[in-house]
């Protein structure tokens, strides 16, 4: 199969266009692309070649295009124009894979590519079905010949118009659909919260739901819901195709950990823990060939907050270590270890990491650190160079302020040792100065931080025997974050004190409990 493919990429490329040779191309479209059966599901787009090994890289493009692995999709839609040279709509998923999608816009190396696969299936058009000469005209609009960057959203508005006529045409094709759906969310603001009085995102929801409504179990129109309602108020509408969508591509790491973008917000932690593990699995999976590695620092980020959140040490910390490794940062080992009360672990950790939030990250963990461990003088210097940078720094963090979350972590600080000299009123003075600055924070998947200060307001209330105002802050922690273990806790000891209970609260620390791994004295540590 390799050699044939290789003689095929010889041929196609003496007898490519002048234009076709002036394009550069990863280095990967130096090697052969396989297939790879054990890593897709049983998705099937039907296409005009008679040539089944073609359709067999089409069908697993269009998978790993669902699943935003764009140059591998790339790939595979090459592999199936190669083996059959006048495949019209094989060369239309080659232009499809180089265009936008969610999480990048297209760029001025990929327009090129996009243009010639466009006018590669434009010259075939004449061999294609006619819903496949739909396909490829839509694209006509998409693509052209010089791309300005400046300028792509006239090219995105047109295509979606485009993409709307054929989903009109096409009602029950749940793919064409999708792509609808994906034009649309092209033209919406990548990040943020999302009204439902929107009306583009409630088309958008509808439009998705129309092909769920039929197949619950396709992988493009569920990975875009999720998208699509993780910062809304109803994140649980994407929550019925979430139960299948870690599965629909097996091998797909970005696919397997979807699910906890739905999980995460609506507070199911040990199901969130599970999908990002099937993910790093998948991400290990490609070393040997049985996998896509898909955003695998985002995959070890994400399990290491939902374990935070929900209890699970072990493996919050393991992935944090793991991350730690793929990505030369100690940063969030440096946090997971605060969180678990292992501050001895914490001062072992000499490899500083780089970047202004992240090192403050540490920093903080190592101030934090150090008072636990006796140390004053040292946490007493480091929140006073946190508390200066806070007023000063101009740094990100993803989609943040850095101020916000240096100012989180420099209150939560402060307070603890304004608590150890015994000055609770300061410490509480503290803990609400973090809190404000941890509201500012914008809307991520996942938070920047594996913790919310409410956790330390609320232990310093119980401390100073305000149960109201404690179980206040707890429950506000659990409408931001549902039914993670520490909110659940501090939210029933408040109750316990002030002589109420709650059924749902002792239900749900029950099912918590079930799953983590740790014994809780307050929810600070």
């Amino acid at each position: 199969m390799n050699n044939k493919i290789g003689l095929l990429t010889i041929i196609a490329t003496l007898s490519s266009s002048v234009l076709s040779q002036s394009i550069d191309y990863p280095d990967s479209f130096n090697e052969p692309m396989q297939l790879f059966p054990e890593a897709m599901g049983d998705f099937h787009f039907p296409i005009s070649s008679d040539n089944e090994t073609a359709q067999k890289y089409f069908n697993q493009g269009f998978q790993l295009m669902y699943a935003f692995a764009k140059e591998d999709a790339a790939r595979s839609f090459q592999a199936s124009h190669l083996l059959d040279p006048e495949c019209a709509i094989c060369w239309w998923g080659e232009s499809w894979a180089w265009g936008s999608y969610l999480n990048g816009a297209m760029t001025t190396a990929q327009a090129p590519r996009a243009y010639f696969a466009l006018q590669q299936a434009l010259s075939r058009i004449d061999t294609a079905t006619p819903k496949e000469a739909d396909m490829i005209r839509a694209l006509e609009v998409r693509y052209v010949e010089n791309f300005n960057p400046e300028t792509r959203r006239t090219q995105d508005q047109e295509y979606a118009e485009a993409m709307a006529v054929l989903a009109q045409k096409y009602p029950d094709d749940d793919d064409l659909v999708t792509l609808y759906g994906d034009a649309l969310f092209l033209l919406e603001e990548r990040r943020g919260y999302r009204s439902l009085e929107d009306p583009n995102v409630t088309r958008l929801h509808s439009v998705l739901l129309s092909v769920l409504e039929r197949n619950i179990q396709h992988p493009g129109a569920c990975h875009l819901l999720v998208h699509a309602t993780e910062s809304t108020p109803t994140p649980e509408l994407a929550a019925p195709c979430a139960k299948y969508l870690g599965n629909t591509i097996p091998g797909a790491s970005h696919i397997n950990h979807m699910p906890s973008h739905t999980w995460n917000e609506m507070g199911l932690w040990r199901e969130a823990v599970r999908s990002n593990t099937l993910a790093s699995h998948s991400d290990q999976k490609a070393a040997i060939g049985k996998g896509f590695a898909i955003y695998p620092t985002h995959n070890l980020t994400m399990l290491y907050y939902a374990a935070s959140m929900g209890g699970e040490s072990a493996a919050a910390i393991q992935a944090a270590k793991d991350l730690a490794k793929l990505n030369n940062n100690t940063a969030m080992l440096s946090l997971a270890l605060i969180r678990f009360g292992r501050f001895d672990e914490v001062l072992e950790i000499d490899k500083k990491p780089s970047g202004e939030i992240n090192l403050s990250m540490y920093d903080f963990a190592q101030g934090y650190a150090s008072l636990k461990e006796g140390d004053i003088q040292t946490a007493k210097a480091i929140a006073s160079s946190l508390r200066e940078l806070t007023k000063n720094t101009s740094a990100r963090f993803r989609f943040h302020d850095g101020k916000d979350i240096i100012g989180t972590m420099t209150g939560i600080l402060e307070g603890e040792i304004a608590w150890s000299e015994g000055n609770l009123e300061a410490a509480a003075n503290a803990f609400r100065d973090a809190v404000t600055y941890y509201e500012n924070l914008n809307y991520d998947e996942p938070e920047p931080l594996p913790f919310s200060p409410r956790h330390w307001l609320g232990a310093a209330y119980m401390e100073m025997e305000a149960y109201e105002n404690a179980l206040e802050q707890y429950q506000k922690d659990l409408g931001e974050h549902p039914y993670n273990i520490w909110g659940l806790w501090g939210a029933q000891q408040a109750m316990n004190k002030l002589d109420k209970s709650s059924e749902d609260i002792d239900r749900d620390l029950n099912k918590a409990f079930s799953f983590a791994d740790i014994w809780l004295p307050n929810t600070k540590l």
